[in-house]
């Protein structure tokens, strides 16, 4: 029974994240609700086994159908990879509860200014290009992925927002460029609290597969549907993570 919870907790973890990111919402808390004695490093461990694998086949998925910017992309992912290594490293000694606090006003700030700008992320439309593309996507996945490795909730809708508001894309662009870096955070992290004997790996497999098929759910409908219907789903994940985080920072 504590197998199937998870199971489909990771499918819709899966579908979220494919669309817009915040499927840690999603699986996270369900693995502290089914394993509540469990070391936090261990179900984090377990999640990040289970992502990675979906964000990586909606990256690939995304890839056959949107242009990617592979020559900024690449080099953000590799930042992000660093930065998520870095990370997660650091959790192990330093205290994040600030993080936990800061996280509510900050998403609320994302949805007020995505609200305000009805036509945000409607077009592609890159503002910047060459050397300073790469500079500025690179900095968006070294800052994003410590901040993955260290603490997460958010991270894929956080790259969606900074590469529509910093680098002018749409939301279905954002998007499929976000699953590349997020595959690179993920996989860092999962790396690390490997070394460390926090990954349950018996579980590991069955919620990659279920998240592999939230995945492609998601990856499905995004594509099908556009870039206002991922901006829909966008603002519906924050609004759902700003609850969330709100009530673990203030109120529990």
């Amino acid at each position: 029974m504590e197998l199937l919870l998870v199971s489909l907790a990771s499918v819709l973890a899966g579908f979220v994240d494919a669309i817009v990111g915040g499927g840690g919402l999603i699986l996270v808390p369900a693995l502290f609700a089914v394993f509540p004695t469990t070391h936090p490093a261990t179900l984090f461990g377990i999640n990040k086994s289970a992502s990675v694998w979906g964000t990586a086949i909606a990256a690939a998925q995304y890839s056959r159908r949107v242009d990617l910017a592979w020559r900024t992309l690449l080099p953000a992912a590799a930042a992000g990879f660093t930065g998520s290594f870095v990370g997660a490293w650091a959790v192990t000694i330093l205290p994040s509860e600030f993080l936990r606090k800061l996280l509510p006003i900050v998403l609320v700030g994302v949805l007020a200014y995505t609200l305000a700008r009805k036509e945000l992320g409607r077009e592609h439309a890159p503002r910047l290009h060459g050397r300073t593309q790469v500079l500025v996507a690179s900095t968006i996945g070294l800052v994003l992925g410590f901040y993955d490795g260290f603490f997460g909730p958010g991270t894929g809708s956080f790259f969606v927002f900074l590469f529509v508001r910093v680098l002018g894309y749409d939301f279905l662009n954002a998007s499929a460029s976000a699953k590349l870096l997020n595959t690179a955070t993920n996989l860092a992290a999962l790396i690390l609290f490997a070394l460390k004997g926090h990954v349950w790996w018996h579980y590991a497999l069955t919620l990659a597969v279920a998240n592999i098929v939230g995945s492609l759910l998601g990856t499905h409908l995004a594509l099908k549907h556009g870039a206002s219907f991922v901006r829909v789903v966008f603002i519906l994940v924050v609004s759902a993570l700003i609850l969330k985080t709100g009530y673990d920072a203030f109120l529990r």
